[in-house]
């Protein structure tokens, strides 16, 4: 488990992790930090390969290893110790309340720089793609309004059309028989239960 928290702790470089499981991996990881940094002050090929070969048989992972002894490893030549931090969270975990922790390395790891033919390259691939994004909210809002547009149209022009509005267009005492008539159909259909209140 150790080895595994180990890993996952060198890979990101922060892990979420119960308090217990935190301060049980802070010595061990610690310790293979301390290999790492032993490996690197090394002038003997030798010692530097025994050093990672100890890494590998507690961790168990040569990649992590090898991130560790290759990458991560500058970062801490200037600490003489204290290499992860743990921080206590305030809400424990749901499924059965156990306190949890957030546990990292104290300093980050010097980000690598990218080449400018990449960072160009990048930097036109999202010119384009905003660009595509502007052009396709412009056409969609014009589909939109002209949409709407031709919706108030069509429904225009079916009220103008309906008979039902012809009929009801007339005076004011042909609306109100047509309200009757509308009123006893309901009564008729209804006879047990519809009851007019006036």
């Amino acid at each position: 488990m150790v080895a595994n928290l180990s890993c996952s702790l060198i890979e990101h470089g922060r892990i979420k992790t119960t308090l217990a499981k935190a301060r049980a991996l802070r010595p061990s990881i610690e310790k293979v930090v301390t290999l790492a940094k032993k490996a690197h002050a090394s002038s003997d090929p030798a010692k530097k390969v025994h050093y990672r070969r100890l890494a590998i048989a507690r961790i168990r992972n040569k990649t992590a290893v090898s991130k560790l002894f290759d990458e991560l490893v500058d970062q801490f030549l200037e600490r003489s110790g204290g290499y992860t931090r743990i921080y206590k969270l305030a809400l424990p975990r749901l499924g059965d309340a156990a306190d949890m922790a957030l546990i990292e390395f104290v300093e980050e790891a010097p980000k690598k720089k990218t080449s400018k033919k990449k960072q160009t390259k990048k930097k036109a691939e999202n010119s384009q793609t905003k660009a595509i994004k502007e052009e396709l909210k412009a056409t969609s809002v014009a589909t939109s309004q002209s949409d709407k547009t031709a919706e108030a149209a069509v429904s225009e022009e079916a009220v103008e059309n309906s008979p039902v509005s012809e009929e009801i267009a007339g005076s004011p005492e042909e609306t109100a028989e047509v309200q009757e008539e509308a009123t006893v159909e309901v009564k008729d259909e209804n006879p047990g239960e519809f009851t007019e209140s006036k």
